[in-house]
């Protein structure tokens, strides 16, 4: 039987999220080249919220053709600065880039969920948090990494909110599911309206 609730994503967090907020479905991880489709997009100006709806239109879409009959939930999120969109670190160095150049500023993940049903978008939702990170001292930056060692390179801001990434901020404003890249209130209220889950 086809699943009615598919998430197209490899993400053990989002899975979870669903997962513990007691939903039924099946998760499958979509083939998708970010970088490629990023980079068009971000040559020609897209925002940073149209890059995070792109790319979780475009695992939603891949993850459809299997499951024609289910409702499909793909996700992404970006990390942005202004006008620059931030990548995973590729080493320690560019992980201690990252931060410096987060330092003392205000940086803004934008976490996108798009519902896709036969081949159609049904839904697309963005939710933005706001991250003010302190002032970071060169020294205590090298001094951070190397408690936090590779896992700084989990994730595309080089740091990890839920440990020791929590010293590097000064204040947030947005909600914890949106940090975590699934904003899930909205996406529980639209599943409730479209009748997917008990309402």
């Amino acid at each position: 039987m086809t699943p009615s609730l598919v998430l197209a994503s490899a993400s053990p967090f989002r899975r979870a999220l669903l997962a513990n907020a007691g939903l039924a479905f099946e998760a499958r991880a979509a083939q998708v080249d970010e970088r490629a489709l990023e980079r068009p997009l971000e040559e020609s100006g897209a925002s940073p919220v149209d890059v995070a709806l792109a790319l979780a239109e475009a695992k939603a879409g891949d993850v459809a053709r299997h499951f024609p009959e289910a409702l499909v939930i793909g996700s992404d999120q970006t990390m942005s600065l202004g006008p620059r969109v931030y990548h995973k670190p590729k080493d320690m160095a560019e992980a201690a880039a990252h931060l410096l150049s987060l330092s003392g500023k205000t940086h803004s993940l934008n976490s996108a969920v798009v519902l896709m049903s036969n081949g159609e978008v049904v839904w697309r939702h963005v939710s933005t948090a706001q991250m003010t990170v302190r002032p970071l001292s060169p020294a205590f930056v090298e001094r951070h990494l190397q408690r936090v060692g590779e896992k700084a390179l989990q994730s595309v801001g080089a740091y990890q909110l839920e440990g020791e990434g929590i010293q590097l901020f000064d204040r947030i404003e947005g909600d914890y599911f949106t940090i975590l890249g699934l904003p899930m209130l909205p996406l529980l209220a639209k599943l409730r309206e479209l009748g997917a889950i008990d309402a």
